[in-house]
């Protein structure tokens, strides 16, 4: 596998989490969550393809449709919040970015990285350093949720109050989009 056809790969593997970000960052978030965030994206998506690699493509297929499902219900709620969040505002001056636990941010890079553990097992039976895959893929997907997160955060100031609904119906409608 070439190192271009290997970006192409990751950058398919990032559009997820980028667009995901976009709908995030319009709710409103900190310099600190945007890091947060890419850094645990980026983390999944390294440890995701060698979990699918050694895993194989049963687990892969089995955990992947699960967590596709899981991923899907979270986007809807957390569109539906934002999109409450706009109805009943609160403090103007407060992000309201709403993944504020571990767990919320955990199960958010697990669902944009979901496809990276199938990605894996494919990996295993091509020419290609997994190591060196792993590490391409975990880079793009990173830089990509930091540049979703930080143009939807801009995107979020220029459109001012209707940002937080227009971001909660972006996550509500890839989430149902997921779903069927």
């Amino acid at each position: 596998m070439s190192l271009l056809t290997l970006l192409a790969l990751a950058m398919a593997l990032g559009t997820d989490a980028f667009s995901l970000c976009i709908g995030i960052g319009m709710a409103g978030v900190t310099r600190r969550q945007i890091a947060m965030i890419s850094i645990t994206v980026l983390i999944f998506h390294i440890f995701m393809p060698l979990l699918g690699w050694f895993a194989g493509g049963f687990l892969g297929s089995k955990v992947g449709q699960a967590a596709s499902i899981v991923g899907a219900l979270l986007l809807i709620f957390l569109g539906g919040k934002m999109i409450w969040d706009t109805l009943k505002p609160g403090d103007e001056n407060e992000p309201r970015f709403i993944i504020t636990n571990t767990g919320g941010l955990l199960l958010l890079s697990a669902s944009v990285s979901m496809d990276a553990l199938s990605v894996g097992f494919t990996l295993g039976t091509q020419q290609v350093s997994l190591l060196m895959a792993s590490g391409v893929i975990g880079l793009v997907a990173g830089i990509m949720t930091f540049a979703g997160l930080t143009l939807g955060k801009y995107v979020g100031g220029w459109i001012g109050e209707r940002a937080e609904l227009v971001g909660g119906l972006i996550l509500a409608g890839i989430g149902i989009k997921l779903i069927f």
